[in-house]
């Protein structure tokens, strides 16, 4: 008769125990009240009380076959590659709850030649260049003279500010921009035309981290909520 060795034996007991305690881990973390253990860190400005695969959509196939999928890829069977466990979260990912017809700076306009170097700057075809998740703020592009990189060249013909867009350029007065105009042009106000009626760079950057609209409470598009965008898929 064919006797198993003691070692035998702990290597196969250790083996299905780890096994057991993988699967216990993997279904207890797959429970939606526990995606804080998941998270890479806090949910941004907005953002709090959304589910994870609000976002992080389940892949398409199973493990096997998305495993499958991405070996034929790497070997060059197959031309792209395939999302694995969760669907790559991209632009239009964001654009299923945030997409407008108001936006001033929609992302396909900047797909222009004359935006070439924008888009080697500040990746201004992104949303995550500026908006990057898990951060627990709302805007995580930091330098607020951003606007440099495609308004260089602007004039204008009736200027009513009391100090003209030609001279602030001139100047390299670039965070009086945001001082004045909401880069989504969503927030509905008046813009100011005195340098002193300007919104303070404190407040925007307080914006940015994620406190109150310095521009106004009131807004021409609110987005989708995740109730909403539930029941459109």
């Amino acid at each position: 008769m064919f006797k198993i060795s003691r070692k035998r034996k702990r290597q196969f007991i250790g083996m299905c125990t780890g096994i057991f305690i993988s699967a216990i881990t993997y279904v207890t973390l797959s429970l939606p009240q526990n995606d804080d253990f998941l998270s890479k860190g806090p949910l941004n400005t907005g953002h709090e009380n959304l589910q994870c695969e609000t976002c992080h959509t389940p892949a398409k196939g199973n493990v096997f076959q998305q495993a499958q999928a991405n070996f034929m890829h790497t070997v060059g069977l197959r031309r792209t590659e395939a999302d694995f466990g969760t669907q790559n979260v991209d632009n239009q990912k964001c654009l299923d709850c945030h997409d407008r017809a108001n936006d001033r700076h929609p992302l396909h306009r900047f797909e222009e030649p004359r935006f070439a170097q924008a888009r080697k700057d500040i990746g201004v075809t992104e949303c995550e260049s500026c908006h990057q998740e898990h951060n627990g703020v709302r805007i995580t592009q930091t330098n607020i003279g951003y606007c440099q990189s495609c308004h260089e060249d602007t004039e204008m013909k009736n200027d009513p500010l009391e100090v003209s867009h030609k001279e602030l350029i001139g100047q390299k007065r670039w965070n009086t921009c945001l001082q004045c105009h909401d880069f989504h042009g969503n927030h509905i106000f008046h813009a100011a035309e005195s340098l002193k009626d300007t919104i303070p760079v404190q407040e925007i950057k307080a914006y940015f981290a994620g406190g109150n609209s310095p521009y106004a409470e009131e807004k021409k598009y609110y987005a989708t909520t995740e109730e909403e965008l539930n029941k459109k898929n």
